[in-house]
């Protein structure tokens, strides 16, 4: 399937935007610069639009989260906007009972831990019906952006599959390895259905406007090796493949996953996001010195004094310069008590030294 002709990427605002540029594997005149979680408690502005509003409802409300995902773009001059929402809206756009509890995070009404459940969970699906408040958002989002791309968001099928296993968030996913291990038939059931719904929520955003797309395996560090390939690897696999073949770049991130990279790539990505545990010189080697990187300054120095943060950053874009394209960002998402100012200055220190 061929994209819209009013996609960015046909008509040719994005096409040869810095980002897409650099996903491309190559070098444009500046380094692209954006953060994970630049659109959200950072902002006052943010924090102002979502008095009384509840997570889920700012991202399933067409205008808030488009909205929302504009505000770091006007502030920082970022290169990208990343499409704001969370992991688990697709699971509620697919019927399954969670909520974001205001301090805690992602909880289900029922967690998933059977093959019963697994059977009950594979009668729910992501309708294209069901996805309208998000093709509405991106296409809103993707009217104001201009020549600045817009990038897809989703979760992996690992990170879906551990919050419905678990429950709520969880530290060391034990209940969800357990049962990898336990019960490998219902967890290959339940990893290809959070597949098939990452894929489809990933696709709708591409079709309506995004120019790139990232997934976010939140949790893919607490395996080993071994169990990624036989256990995780298959289903992210066939997530992606749902905008193979649409003429989108796609990169794929973890924390903690160092010893996963090259098996990360290898279902399907052709950026790889790095963490801020490993330098980008050294993940560069471990990949071949063929894929391009996204990353990773330390969201810890964004509290330091600026010398320390600016030599920080100029460390980071330095090394960066070993793969074939760079795009920085953070080694993981902005801190809520970050300065924005802050954020605003390391996007004009990249540019200038680009």
């Amino acid at each position: 399937m061929n994209l819209p002709d009013t996609h960015p990427l046909v008509d040719g605002r994005t096409t040869n935007a810095p980002l897409i540029q650099a996903f491309r594997g190559e070098r444009p005149g500046i380094t692209p610069i954006w953060f994970m979680r630049q659109a959200g408690r950072s902002l006052p502005e943010y924090r102002d639009l979502r008095q009384g509003v509840g997570m889920l409802e700012s991202c399933l409300r067409p205008d808030l989260a488009s909205e929302i995902t504009l505000q770091p773009v006007r502030r920082h001059g970022v290169d990208a906007g990343i499409f704001f929402s969370d992991i688990v809206v697709p699971l509620r756009l697919a019927g399954v009972d969670v909520d974001i509890a205001p301090g805690v995070g992602p909880v289900l009404g029922a967690a998933v831990r059977t093959s019963q459940d697994v059977d009950r969970l594979l009668e729910k699906e992501l309708t294209d019906e069901a996805m309208a408040p998000v093709r509405e958002a991106v296409a809103l989002t993707v009217d104001q952006l201009g020549t600045t791309p817009l990038i897809g968001f989703a979760g992996a099928p690992f990170t879906l599959a551990a919050y419905m296993v678990e429950g709520r968030p969880s530290r060391d996913h034990l209940a969800a390895r357990t049962m990898m291990h336990a019960d490998p038939e219902s967890w290959s059931r339940l990893t290809g259905w959070a597949a098939d719904v990452t894929g489809r929520f990933l696709r709708g955003q591409v079709l309506a406007g995004a120019s790139a797309t990232q997934l976010f395996d939140s949790w893919a560090g607490s395996l080993s090796l071994a169990d990624y390939e036989t256990h995780v690897g298959p289903s992210s696999a066939r997530a992606l493949s749902h905008v193979h073949g649409l003429p989108v770049s796609v990169v794929h991130f973890g924390t903690g996953t160092v010893h996963l990279l090259p098996a990360m790539r290898s279902v399907g990505a052709d950026v790889i996001g790095v963490d801020y545990r490993t330098p980008l010189d050294e993940a560069n080697t471990l990949l071949g010195g063929t894929t391009p990187l996204q990353g990773n300054i330390d969201p810890a120095y964004l509290g330091a004094p600026w010398p320390v943060l600016e030599a920080h950053v100029r460390d980071v874009v330095e090394r960066g310069r070993s793969a074939p394209a760079h795009v920085v960002n953070l080694g993981h998402g902005v801190p809520p008590e970050t300065d924005p100012t802050v954020l605003t200055r390391i996007v004009e220190l990249v540019h200038s030294i680009s």
